[in-house]
């Protein structure tokens, strides 16, 4: 296979793999979950296991990451994440690691039911506050926002959006002061947090797990949240300005890379990259606590 080409990943591939690498789950049925989402293709194996198959090679080392971290990392956080169960290895022309997990039951997470939440707010809140409070030795720290920077303005120059606040923002994330590295989710949105009958249950997808600026985290606040329960948000997690400024640097630059790759093509992603940028040009900073 070509470098960066997709493999074909069918339900015949994935019950190959299945069946010869992990005999015990043979009989157990394997059904398509969809919408899955754009690293993966997802089956889920019988009622209690998922089977989850990197589509590119960007998230081929999520089955060993999610192995060898979330069972370290699950006693210390307030909602579930996924439990790995085995990591599957290369096979059938098929390239990559890939994973069995245990199913995790729950919808994802949308504007329309959250957004209001300050029960939700305060729940993500206490979430970050768990995890970048995780002490483990780092292997690595992840690049800082000011790499974005000439793709970032790059894409303000492109995009329908105002310019002159959005280079406003932009310039001011890039000005606040850095923050000590933590251990950080680094892809905490909207589709990768599940609820159970209208709460926050579960995070998920760890791909992107690792030690950088816990502003990146932050996203979430202009991705699901309200200018409300952002407030909510904000007070619970307890950040001060300069952090709460690079968060909102953070969701321009992802929304802005999002909406230019992926916007023309995907109505879906236009609209959410479009809610994050304006959301977080909105955002006032500081905002009263009361509850609205």
């Amino acid at each position: 296979m070509s470098v960066g080409a997709t493999p074909n990943i069918d339900a015949t591939l994935a019950r190959r793999l299945v069946d010869t690498q992990f005999p015990r789950w043979a009989g157990l049925p394997l059904r398509l979950h969809d919408p899955a989402g754009s690293d993966h293709v997802i089956y889920r194996l019988g009622d209690e296991l998922s089977v989850r198959l990197p589509r590119h090679d960007g998230a081929i080392g999520q089955a060993r990451k999610e192995a060898e971290w979330l069972p370290r990392l699950a006693p210390h956080l307030p909602l579930a994440v996924p439990v790995p169960v085995e990591v599957g290895e290369p096979d059938f022309g098929y390239p990559w690691p890939w994973a069995v997990s245990r199913w995790l039951d729950g919808e994802v997470a949308t504007v329309e039911a959250l957004s209001g939440s300050h029960e939700a707010a305060e729940a993500l809140a206490g979430f970050l506050q768990a995890l970048h409070r995780f002490d483990a030795e780092p292997t690595g720290i992840a690049a800082p926002l000011s790499t974005r920077d000439a793709a970032t303005r790059s894409a303000i120059a492109e995009v329908p959006f105002d310019r002159v606040r959005m280079t406003e923002l932009w310039d001011a994330a890039l000005a606040a002061p850095q923050q000590d590295p933590v251990w950080r989710h680094g892809d905490f949105h909207t589709g990768n947090l599940l609820t159970t009958e209208g709460r926050l249950s579960a995070v998920i997808d760890f791909g992107e797990f690792g030690v950088g600026d816990p502003a990146l985290d932050l996203i979430i606040a202009f991705t699901l949240l309200s200018a409300g329960t952002r407030a909510t948000f904000r007070a619970a997690l307890g950040v001060d300005d300069a952090t709460w400024t690079r968060g909102r640097g953070w969701a321009l630059a992802t929304g802005l890379n999002a909406y230019v790759h992926h916007a023309a093509v995907n109505p879906r992603v236009a609209e959410q990259t479009t809610r994050q940028i304006t959301q977080a040009l909105e955002d006032e900073g500081p905002h009263a606590s009361h509850r609205s």
